[in-house]
């Protein structure tokens, strides 16, 4: 929030410089953003009355102005602006003067016309566009006839730009000071003073509002409190010169004297109010979720559909307005205008947000509204409002407030102990000095027994509990004032845990493969988001209020994210990529609850793994490289299970014969495949084989501390052996069954050679293998192994009618 630090000056004795003050409410309240002067470097710069107006001769769009700038003889300026004319109060740019950005003026001549200065538009002095009134965006600023401005007055001190304005970034949990009222109160707080903060009454006259409107709240909760007012016969024009300029500095552009008045009273008191024009309004008003199908224009011109969950104001039954967000087009002030019903509410804070952030409607109401508003306060800024325009605008208000609903709450009371205080704070305040904090805060508060009994105002409805108040007392008193302690503890040994130095060593394995650790986004698309999982679609965590449509969901596997990079690469002419990632992924597990997060593993390779070279030939990776890496990875990690791979035809995005299932004692950790060459031909992605690992199984499977094998001093012995078997048994099922013969001295199985086609029955193969024989301990005799092997071909034929070649 813009603070001027005049208009702070009316409510409180500031003997401290712009500066210092800002550094102590950042030090103790908000954080400020700026503190800026709003004349800093304009110079000679005053006010100017226009005595005659001629056309250029050589233009088209220039004028010769005479202008009286309180010098003994006029100046002569030529001027481009549309609106310019003769007896006009103009800002006028001397000669050797600075405008904005530094920028000098000189006397110069424009098309053979001397000049002798600039006559300016607000912008060209450091206004920002959005706060100069609309009828002098494209042209000069004309002062009013109430600013009461003579030739040669300094327009920084006219414009109120003799002042310095701090720009505070409000927290959310600070609604409080998003006004002048929560300000003061909080500065007064800093300064151990007493805010002077004047408030208006309002002047009733007439009927009943009672009588002209009517009210209904459909929910309670949809506006706890919904109030209105009726101001009669007014005149719409435009607001008095000193209201402008307020609002101007407060970063608000002024529109007329009825909307100006309503902008007032939200910087004021923080409450936003809303101006309806009562001849398009009706007489039965109503608050109620919009419905479906609903179209609405906004006062910005825009049509919008509303989602069903919308608040809106409706009018029998047609939406008049966004509540707490923005007024509608059909029932603006216009200078046609005669009869004003102002609105006054505290709306749900919840639909408000919601409301601003599908509809990209940040306005200042809805930032307040989100963040809360003082209950206490609500009618105060009714009723000052109504009065300010009957002031301003002529006409009366109605007697009587309409009540849509009016909830009253209950001061918060909050107990802690003075002994309490000083522990978790590490001082020694006295009883006096704690009262005094919460005199200053304008807390009330009853000490009894070593406890304060607090009673919380409505405006300060961030504070519920003990560590609210310990808190307001320490930033009162003082962080800096806090004693400085080195923390007392015990000294212990850093060192990883199981499961961090499992991460390390993964990270080194795989690395040390050849792949590349890569980190990605855990938001994704609905659609990435539930590829290469078998989960069903139901346990898709959907965002409810994504950023973009690229964010919309948690990932729910790791291998989408990582196939982006690939894409990413491939595209800049990087072909080979081989890359892993270790992250969570998300399943939603009941609708009240957060969702499951399981830390996973994923590797994705595309191209090849080695790079040519004059004594190395370029080689694509393929499904059994990728399958030795998972076979590695998992060897090293000392695992006392049994790993098996089972294919899977049924994983979606996923070759169908080129995938395969990892297991550890039959128990499912993963899967290895390649990516679906339809979804590497959308992805513009060469053939790409990936894997993914649950790494939360992993972590808890048992494994061996020390798995070194020594290295035997004795000789092998190696048998090879061909089979013919049908097709559609599997290399899986053969190791199978020669590990199930319990082989004593069999260390080692290769398969060697495949072979399928000619000279074969139809529907068989060949499959060779290479076994090795091994005793640890002495020189093994060709007799045993000549046993075992027997034995093993026995079982292959019996168990898989092999035929032994």
């Amino acid at each position: 929030m813009k603070l001027s630090y005049k208009w702070l000056s009316e409510y409180l004795e500031l003997n401290i410089a712009p500066k210092d003050l800002a550094e102590k409410i950042e030090r103790t309240a908000v954080e400020v953003d700026s503190v800026r002067r709003l004349d800093d470097k304009l110079k000679k710069i005053v006010v100017g009355h226009t005595l005659e107006v001629v056309d250029h001769p050589d233009s088209d769009h220039l004028h010769i102005v005479q202008v009286e700038v309180g010098e003994e003889e006029p100046i002569q300026i030529v001027c481009g602006a549309p609106n310019i004319a003769a007896d006009q109060d103009v800002i006028v740019a001397l000669h050797g003067s600075r405008i904005k950005d530094n920028v000098k003026i000189k006397r110069s001549k424009m098309r053979g016309v001397p000049s002798n200065g600039m006559i300016c538009a607000l912008q060209e002095i450091g206004f920002d566009d959005s706060v100069v009134p609309k009828e002098f965006v494209d042209g000069i600023y004309v002062f009013p006839a109430d600013s009461e401005v003579k030739p040669g007055d300094s327009v920084m001190e006219a414009l109120g730009m003799d002042d310095d304005i701090i720009d505070t970034s409000v927290t959310p949990n600070r609604g409080d000071m998003f006004s002048m009222n929560g300000n003061v109160h909080e500065i007064a707080a800093i300064l151990d003073q007493k805010a002077t903060f004047e408030e208006r009454k309002v002047e009733e006259t007439g009927n009943s509002a009672n009588a002209e409107i009517s009210v209904d709240v459909v929910n309670p909760e949809f506006a706890p409190v919904y109030k209105m007012r009726v101001v009669n016969e007014v005149k719409v024009t435009s607001s008095p010169f000193w209201l402008q300029v307020k609002l101007m500095k407060a970063g608000v552009r002024p529109i007329n004297n009825v909307v100006d008045v309503t902008n007032y009273i939200m910087l004021k008191y923080g409450q936003p109010l809303h101006a309806f024009d009562q001849t398009t309004l009706g007489t039965d008003i109503s608050v109620d979720a919009a419905g479906p199908n609903v179209t609405f224009t906004t006062l910005d011109g825009v049509e919008r559909k509303l989602r069903p969950d919308d608040l809106v104001i409706k009018s029998s039954d047609t939406p008049i307005a966004l509540a707490g967000v923005m007024g509608g087009m059909d029932s603006e002030i216009s200078n046609q205008t005669t009869d004003v019903v102002l609105e006054a509410a505290i709306f749900d804070p919840i639909m408000i947000r919601k409301t601003a952030r599908y509809h990209v409607l940040h306005s200042e109401a809805a930032m307040r509204f989100e963040r809360g508003i003082d209950y206490s306060s609500l009618q105060t800024a009714l009723d000052e409002a109504s009065e300010m325009i009957r002031e301003i605008a002529g006409g009366f208000v109605m007697s009587d407030t309409v009540i849509g609903n009016d909830t009253k709450i209950n001061l918060t009371e909050v107990n802690v102990k003075l002994s309490r205080i000083n522990k978790i704070l590490g001082t020694n305040l006295e009883r006096s000095e704690v009262e005094h904090i919460f005199d200053r805060l304008g807390f009330e508060s009853v000490f009894s027994n070593d406890q304060f009994t607090i009673t919380i105002p409505l405006r300060r409805w961030d504070i519920a509990i003990e560590a609210d108040i310990l808190e307001e007392v320490a930033r009162i008193y003082g962080y800096d004032n806090l004693p400085s302690t080195l923390p007392s503890s015990g000294s212990t040994v850093g060192r990883l845990s199981a499961n961090q130095r499992l991460m390390r060593e993964t990270r080194n394995v795989l690395e040390g493969l050849g792949l590349t650790q890569a980190m990605s986004y855990g938001l994704t698309t609905l659609e990435k988001a539930q590829r290469f999982t078998q989960a069903e679609s139901d346990k898709l965590v959907k965002v409810d209020w994504p950023m973009t449509k690229d964010h919309e969901a948690l990932r729910m596997s790791l291998i989408s994210g990582l196939l982006d990079d690939v894409a990413y690469n491939q595209a800049r002419s990087v072909s080979n990529v081989a890359l892993y990632e270790q992250g969570r992924i998300f399943e939603k597990t009941t609708d009240d609850v957060q969702p499951m997060e399981t830390e996973h593993l994923a590797g994705v390779i595309a191209g090849s793994l080695m790079s040519k070279a004059w004594n190395t030939k370029n080689q694509d990776v393929d499904f059994y490289q990728v399958k030795g890496i998972v076979d590695q990875y998992l060897h090293n990690l000392g695992l006392t299970g049994n790993i098996t791979y089972r294919a899977n035809h049924d994983l979606n995005s996923l070759h169908p014969g080129r995938t395969a299932d990892v297991l550890v004692n039959d128990e499912v950790i993963g899967f290895i495949g390649q990516v679906h060459p339809e979804l590497a031909k959308q992805l513009k992605i060469s053939e790409t084989y990936v894997f993914e690992l649950d790494f939360t199984k992993i972590m808890e499977l048992p494994k061996n501390i020390q798995h070194y094998d020594a290295v035997s001093k004795y000789p092998v012995i190696t048998r090879d052996v061909a089979m013919l078997v049908d097709n559609d048994i599997s290399n899986q099922s053969i190791l199978d069954v020669m590990n199930s013969t319990k082989q004593k001295y069999l260390v080692d199985i290769k398969l060697f050679d495949v072979y399928a086609g000619n000279h074969l029955p139809s529907g068989k193969r060949s499959m060779a293998y290479q076994l090795t024989y091994q005793d640890q301990n002495e020189t093994l005799q060709e007799s045993v192994v000549n046993n075992e092997f027997d034995e093993l071909q026995m079982a292959l034929q019996t168990q898989l009618n092999a035929t032994i070649r």
